[in-house]
């Protein structure tokens, strides 16, 4: 690459707040969401769903509906299964506690032996409108007989009143464990401070904004074609082929915009697999978008699990061993991805920042009458980082080593980089204490004390809350595919696997781009979202950048080494001869030239083409300090976020803008959690309770009464990228949730309601702390 002389990287490349490429569109009402697109002829789809948590299905009568005006297909699950087509795949690796494989009942597109959950779908209706198919699946009759139900993870193991499948009578889907038990026990016999917490990180709902969309059709050349919102356009696929016994030659998918994802859209679901079954057999297109009420009881769940966490410390405060037992609750069904979120991802990264040289984690998931969990930002890290640093807050209470000092002693050191942690990951750089030292300056914390005590003057209670950590990041897929084309007019078109879902990553690709070809960010056209142009893993688990971004950029360099080649051809020199200047090839020391677009024009294609394959050296490691403070009032029980500051080492930065509302947003989500979300199942009939935003609490601006600081440490690249970048979008939600609880627990402390602290439990309602406050419990 040359110096740029012409200065467009330096404006619009790597490490500039560029605007996003992607926000014209949308803010004048031209984007293109699935719903938005009406082709001639399209049938609307409406499932039917088991009121019941769990009912062995007697008989469909489905007669009059399908008589109904304006009705094309009824199809249930008998007729599924009839035609052949297969449940969704499983597919988990892990075994359970008799060394058996893993069990969970097969998961069809429509149930129709036994219902599991409330919401799951037992049929499908199309009809010409929306409401003629929201009529005939009014009038379908489904005969079901009532099974016992159950929601409680704990009760569906040691008390299970009903199995969910034969091969587990105890509702054991999968159990792991890892460490070395007998040595565990020795540190925790000679610790000085043994630190037990009983934790519960419960159910949340993944609420994007756009909820799942699905237009399926068979196109003129015979093949399934599906336009839908997802993550995982070649994971879709791939589902879609296996279970309607399919050649990928003969399906495709496409994404247009996608309005947020957060792991939810993911992979394929049932729905998925019933409308293209619909598509292939009326050969007219269907479409299906799920209301808000069917995302609350069908879309995959996440969090839900139950631990039981000690830590053994010295007299000195450095920690000894760490000992977990956790039982996920993965829902009706053991999906791949919900087992190994908790069995796995979550271990991965449990001990977190801190050097600690024993473990003993025994992890279980329990099947349950309730939706099936799966990703949701942060995946598994999340759940690991918020057990951790309660445990650290709670050893610095029981200790009497301040907090700070308590995490100092034990962070990892730089020195001892590359470090593997006990469950064998690699953690290619870190430098831990440096980023908690800026955070603890940037949030003034010694400075506490005297706003505390204005808090107090007004009657509020004030806490400070902080959280070291950091997360796994890439999905463990670390190769990506990329094209890049040089079209005849100039323009430069690049197509990734990669997937946008409203987090900017056409605008940071773009970047990369014109680091490279020092052209305008007009001259770049970025292609996402069609497994025609390419396969790929997709974007999950903040990986889009530091492995769709560096196979991009090597592709990009790959390509004007080949361009650069043609125009030393053209003009008949020597490569080494030829310079490259912000779209335009020169001669050294001569008056001859030629412009990229006219290299592309001379070739037999009329462009250059080059399709590369990168993979990374490994997962990259993003770490944070997240330091906030809250104030409760004592007569309500209420509690808001006053001050809000974090360090994050995301390694180099491409855009500060994408990365700071990545920050921000994910934040925004853990407090969320904290205070307000919680998916609730009644306890006796497993219906959901909060079925719909009147019920369920999302996090709104009000509990934030401040302007977050947020800061990007680029000192330590990742190594393991040529990028040097780590993964960013879910950091900011595994750093806020243990941040503002710790901060509650603080405040609670200081307004002499200590021993109120291993009690709290998330929500962090005001119904939960006034009761804390006032003596009747939680």
């Amino acid at each position: 690459m040359s110096d740029d002389p012409t200065g467009l990287a330096a404006r619009f490349g790597s490490g500039r707040a560029v605007q996003r490429i992607e926000d014209e569109g949308l803010l004048q009402g031209r984007g293109r969401y699935t719903d938005d697109d009406q082709p001639a002829g399209v049938l609307r789809a409406v499932f039917v769903r088991s009121p019941y948590a769990h009912a062995r299905i007697a008989r469909f009568d489905a007669e009059q509906a399908r008589g109904m005006p304006g009705v094309a297909l009824v199809v249930t699950g008998a007729d599924l299964v009839e035609a052949g087509v297969k449940p969704l795949p499983i597919n988990v690796a892990f075994k359970r506690p008799d060394g058996s494989p893993c069990a969970s009942a097969k998961r069809p597109a429509l149930a129709h032996d036994r219902a599991r959950f409330v919401g799951e779908p037992v049929a499908v209706v199309l009809a010409e409108t929306l409401q003629q198919a929201r009529d005939a699946a009014e009038a379908l009759w489904v005969e079901y007989e009532e099974l016992p139900a159950v929601t409680d993870p704990v009760q569906a193991t040691e008390q299970p009143p009903v199995a969910l499948c034969d091969e587990a009578p105890d509702n054991i889907a999968a159990e792991t464990r890892y460490g070395d038990l007998e040595k565990a026990k020795q540190a925790f016999a000679s610790a000085a401070h043994v630190v037990k917490l009983d934790i519960r990180n419960h159910r949340v709902a993944a609420l994007a904004l756009e909820p799942r969309s699905v237009l399926a059709w068979v196109a003129e050349d015979g093949r399934l074609t599906i336009r839908m919102s997802t993550q995982m356009p070649s994971g879709v696929r791939t589902v879609l082929c296996d279970t309607l016994r399919l050649k990928p030659a003969q399906v495709r998918v496409t994404v247009g915009d996608v309005g947020g994802g957060f792991g939810m859209k993911t992979g394929a679901y049932p729905e998925d697999v019933a409308l293209a079954y619909c598509a292939w057999q009326v050969k007219r297109p269907v479409k299906w978008a799920a209301d808000r009420s069917e995302e609350f009881v069908s879309s995959n769940h996440g969090r839900d699990i139950r631990t039981h966490a000690e830590l053994a410390l010295a007299a000195d405060g450095k920690i000894l061993a760490l000992r977990v037992d956790s039982l996920a609750n993965v829902g009706a069904y053991a999906t791949g991805t919900g087992v190994a979120i908790q069995l796995l991802i979550g271990p991965w990264v449990q001990t977190s920042v801190y050097d600690i040289p024993l473990i003993d984690f025994h992890f279980r998931a329990a099947m349950t009458n309730t939706a099936p969990t799966g990703a949701y930002r942060g995946a598994g890290r999340p759940e690991a980082i918020f057990t951790m640093e309660r445990l650290m807050d709670e050893a610095a209470r029981q200790s009497g080593i301040d907090r700070v000092q308590l995490r100092r002693r034990n962070f990892i050191r730089p020195g001892q980089m590359p470090y593997t942690n006990p469950m064998g990951q690699v953690y290619d750089v870190g430098r831990f204490e440096r980023v908690m030292d800026q955070a603890l300056a940037q949030a003034d914390w010694d400075g506490f004390g005297a706003r505390a005590a204005e808090s107090r003057a007004r009657n509020k209670l004030r806490g400070l809350g902080i959280a070291t950590f950091l997360e796994w990041t890439g999905g463990n897929a670390l190769e990506e595919r990329v094209t890049v084309s040089v079209q005849p007019d100039g323009i430069i078109e690049v197509f990734s696997a990669v997937n946008a879902m409203g987090q900017g990553i056409a605008t940071t690709l773009a970047q990369l781009v014109v680091d490279v070809f020092e052209v305008p960010m007009d001259r770049v056209r970025v292609v996402l979202g069609d497994t025609d142009r390419g396969d790929g893993f997709g974007s999950a688990g903040s990986r889009s950048l530091f492995t769709g971004g560096s196979a991009l950029r090597e592709g990009a360099e790959k390509t004007l080494d080949e361009a650069r080649r043609l125009a030393a051809q053209a003009l008949e020199a020597s490569p080494e001869d030829v310079e490259y200047r912000g779209g335009r090839f020169l001669v050294r020391g001569t008056d001859l030239a030629i412009d990229l677009a006219q290299v592309a024009q001379k070739q037999p294609q009329q462009r250059i083409f080059l399709e590369s394959t990168t993979k990374v050296a490994g997962p990259s490691w993003p770490n944070g300090c997240h330091i906030c403070e809250v104030e409760i009032d004592p007569d309500t029980g209420t509690t808001q976020v006053v001050a809000y500051s974090s360090v994050n080492d995301v390694g180099r930065v491409v855009n500060p803008t994408i990365v700071r509302g990545q920050l921000d947003g994910g934040a925004v989500q853990g407090l969320g959690q904290a205070l307000l979300e919680q998916m609730v199942y009644d306890a006796d009939s497993a219906q959901p309770i909060t079925g719909s935003l009147m019920d369920y609490a999302a996090p709104r601006a009000d509990i934030v009464a401040c302007e977050f600081r947020t800061q990007m440490d680029e000192a330590t690249p990742s190594s393991n990228n040529p990028l040097g970048v780590k993964g960013v979008g879910e950091l900011g939600t595994i750093g806020a949730t243990p941040c503002v609880v710790n901060a509650v627990a603080d405040a609670l402390a200081r307004g002499g309601h200590a021993a109120a602290s291993p009690r709290l439990e998330m929500p962090l309602t005001p119904v939960r702390l006034w009761a804390q406050m006032h003596g009747h419990g939680v």
